[in-house]
């Protein structure tokens, strides 16, 4: 299968790691903090930085708690426009990324910014992809969605919560090259500023489908609100993901995840970069974190520091290569 995905190997070998005491203690002592979500809220980043924010206080980690500001447009591309020029030198602040944020960075979406202006914190997990539709949908089966496609590429518009080109986006391009849609192009996506708004378009009838991850559509499934076709996963997802069978079940061979963390501005302090690694790595290994990934999906991939920056750049490879191949960028 002709795809881009995080492979089982990469995601269960990172979890074998173990998360290694701090090596040495660190000067920083953090003040008031503040976690940046490209998006508005409802969406991935905003789930990444609440989530987070809520551990990091929860373990007394951060003194008080972590701030959330919601920082919506271009793909993510205004909040790391921010962080760059004017507030690089910050020390108190991360901001939420994931595989979009690797999309949008490999494609030039981000312009005059590149992966190097900002330093690399670590993940906290990996988000599978799903399709899914509204509740009251006549549709039933992802191969039955697709059908529909190959049938009248009009009929059919895809909402997701990153940009045109990004990975939403990608994720829906890469099933239906799976299912046999013989042009992707022809595939209609349409793009919104975060998932929490793609899910409202999609109940309030302006598209037929949703394409996102299993963190961000987690409030609209206990709702009853969304019917998940499929999830974009080697196997059946653990927890409240469970019932929800995969593309491959369905005779559609595509994985698709999305790895979520952090970066910081490019000017952090090496003390303060090393603080943030450390707490986000004990967040990763702490009881009340697997408890937060199993409620929602998310599968392991344990990356800090130099290793996740290396992981970063290896994304960001792979996914212009992807590009280029769907006529993305040229």
């Amino acid at each position: 299968m002709t795809i881009f995905k995080i492979t089982r190997r990469t995601l269960l070998g990172a979890a074998l790691a173990a998360a290694l005491p701090f090596a040495g203690a660190s000067a920083f002592e953090p003040g008031s903090t503040e976690c940046i979500a490209p998006a508005n809220p409802g969406g991935g980043w905003d789930f990444t930085c609440r989530q987070v924010g809520k551990t990091l206080q929860d373990l007394k980690l951060v003194p008080g708690s972590m701030q959330v500001v919601n920082m919506a447009g271009g793909g993510g591309g205004v909040a790391y426009n921010e962080v760059v020029n004017k507030r690089n030198e910050e020390n108190n602040l991360i901001v939420a990324a994931s595989s979009a944020t690797a999309t949008r960075l490999a494609q030039g979406a981000y312009p005059g910014n590149d992966m190097s202006q900002v330093r690399w914190l670590g993940s906290i997990g990996a988000d599978y992809g799903i399709i899914a539709v509204a509740k009251d949908s006549p549709i039933q089966t992802l191969p039955e969605l697709f059908e529909k496609v190959k049938a009248d590429p009009s009929s059919i518009a895809i909402s997701g919560g990153s940009a045109v080109g990004g990975w939403d986006h990608l994720k829906a391009l890469i099933a239906a090259q799976a299912a046999g849609v013989a042009d992707v192009r022809t595939v209609k996506y349409v793009a919104f500023d975060g998932g929490g708004e793609a899910v409202t378009q999609l109940l309030a009838g302006s598209v037929q489908a949703f394409s996102g991850d299993a963190s961000e559509a987690k409030g609209f499934v206990d709702s009853g609100d969304i019917k998940v076709l499929a999830v974009l996963a080697p196997e059946r997802l653990e927890g409240d993901f469970a019932a929800f069978p995969t593309a491959k079940e369905q005779g559609i061979d595509v994985v698709g995840a999305n790895w979520r963390g952090f970066y910081a501005p490019g000017g952090m302090s090496d003390d303060a970069y090393n603080w943030w690694v450390e707490q986000i790595s004990t967040v990763y290994a702490s009881d009340e974190w697997k408890q937060v990934m199993a409620n929602n999906g998310l599968a392991p991939l344990n990356l800090q520091g130099a290793e996740f920056e290396a992981f970063v750049a290896d994304s960001i490879s792979k996914i212009q290569t992807l590009s280029k191949e769907i006529g993305i960028i040229q």
